[in-house]
């Protein structure tokens, strides 16, 4: 059984009869229709083994397409550059987010500060999401990077060199956090449409989910090395290996030949990504899925301090451990072979993964246990955001990619202010693991509804579970 991939005949051939307009742009509801009509009656679902009966309810069918690593899309040439300075910048901005961290529990011994932190950090895409589509559809995407690259470094080196003379107080920090983020908003949408522009567009999901790895590969290295350059030289140092990261990138960016994106939308509005969604149901389904990850997900940055101090009684050095443990499952993650296309099922069935390592992280009564469970978090993360993003892609088209990643990029990025408050607020209330549990909760949703949702008619437990594996 494949969990990654999938026909998408929930997005495409069993919508195209009832409503035309669901189908993608590129892909026409005629494709629809034939692919749907090779489908077999009822009777034959009927005969089906009662597993791959339940099992096709998470679209947990087999498949005849081949499986495939994402990691082959590092063979064309300007996608293996654009990777390694991309490692780089992510590799550099997880150093500084794990300093920032322990930086900020060191000056108030308060999870709440860590939950402000994180917050002012991530505030920006909340804000000023939908401005930043408009930014990289006007200039383009690969400039508007360039120049977020660049406006990051000189803030990072801003920030070392306040930590080197001693100035670096709270307030500071916090204000650091935000222009980072502000710039970090805008690149967002650029970095999407980028990566599409480096492979053909049969690659287009396998590269979303190598930029995916070159943001978990930073995750999943740097917190430890962030502790150990804080134990030698110093947090002054963690913000300048930062800003020089952004520097390599930017370097990367110049070296990239120009490459257009294709059609999009002549005029591109600020509010164009939301009318999208509101307009198709399962973009807006998407969007609130990516943004149950990412919910799901902030306790272990944010609550790793005063978990592993108040409730494990270890050294707070382990929250970087439970940052690291979740960028190695990432890469894990990305290891796993793929097959065909991914659907909203399949998805659904990852989340719900996802949850339970969450459940288990804030519950466990060892240490190493939330570490483990970290570590599984990191690879549903993985799968579910690639799977996510490129599903949104397929959905919007081209016309409206833009648009809709913009929209991508809040509830991505913009709804980790939102749970770093959440966990800050309610970790001095309810206590620590309740309120990861209470956040891992969204996640159970999605596979529930699959499971309880009638199978649509037009899938016939993917043409009958393959003749019965023939």
């Amino acid at each position: 059984m494949d969990l990654l991939s999938s026909e998408c005949t929930e997005l495409t051939s069993a919508t195209a009869e009832a409503d035309p307009e669901c189908v993608p742009e590129d892909r026409t509801p005629s494709r629809a229709h034939s692919s749907a009509a090779d489908y077999p009656g009822r009777g034959a679902v009927a005969q089906l083994p009662a597993r791959w009966r339940v099992a096709a309810r998470f679209g947990l069918t087999p498949s005849n397409a081949q499986w495939r690593s994402p990691w082959r899309v590092l063979s064309h040439s300007e996608m293996k550059q654009y990777f390694i300075g991309s490692v780089a910048s992510d590799f550099g901005t997880w150093i500084q987010n794990t300093a920032q961290v322990l930086l900020a529990y060191k000056l108030t011994h308060s999870a709440l500060a860590v939950g402000l932190v994180t917050c002012a950090q991530f505030s920006s895409p909340l804000v000023l999401g939908p401005w930043a589509g408009v930014m990289a559809n006007r200039f383009g995407s690969r400039p508007t990077l360039l120049v977020t690259q660049v406006m990051s470094a000189l803030i990072a080196g801003t920030l070392g060199i306040l930590e080197f003379t001693h100035s670096l107080t709270e307030p500071y920090l916090i204000a650091g956090a935000v222009a980072i983020g502000f710039f970090f908003t805008f690149a967002l949408p650029a970095r999407t449409v980028t990566v599409r522009t480096l492979v053909p567009e049969e690659e287009v999901k396998a590269a979303m989910a190598m930029d995916s790895v070159s943001y978990n590969l930073g995750r999943a290295l740097a917190p430890v090395l962030s502790v150990a350059v804080i134990i030698t030289i110093g947090f002054g140092s963690a913000f300048e290996i930062n800003a020089l990261s952004f520097i390599v990138f930017s370097v990367v960016l110049l070296r990239l030949r120009h490459r257009p994106a294709g059609p999009t939308e002549m005029r591109s509005h600020v509010l164009s990504g939301f009318k999208i969604a509101w307009q198709k149901p399962r973009i807006m389904i998407l969007l609130l899925m990516v943004a149950s990850v990412t919910v799901a997900t902030d306790p272990i940055l944010v609550l790793g301090p005063a978990l592993s101090r108040n409730i494990f009684h270890a050294s707070t050095d382990w929250s970087a451990c439970f940052i690291g443990a979740l960028g190695v499952g990432s890469v894990a993650g990305s290891l796993l072979p793929r097959q065909g296309k991914p659907s909203i099922r399949r998805a659904a069935v990852v989340l719900g993964v996802l949850g339970l390592a969450m459940v288990v992280f804030a519950s466990a009564p060892r240490v190493w246990l939330s570490a483990i469970a970290a570590f599984v978090a990191g690879g549903a993360c993985l799968v579910a955001n690639s799977a996510t993003r490129a599903l949104l892609i397929e959905q919007a088209g081209r016309r409206h990619e833009v648009s809709v990643m913009a929209v991508w990029a809040i509830a991505w990025a913009g709804s980790k202010p939102i749970a770093s408050l959440v966990d800050g607020s309610l970790a001095g209330a309810i206590g620590v693991r309740d309120t990861g549990i209470l956040l891992a909760l969204p996640t159970l949703v999605p596979a529930l509804v699959m499971l309880c949702w009638p199978l649509p008619g037009k899938r016939d437990v993917r043409n009958a579970a393959l003749g019965q594996a023939r």
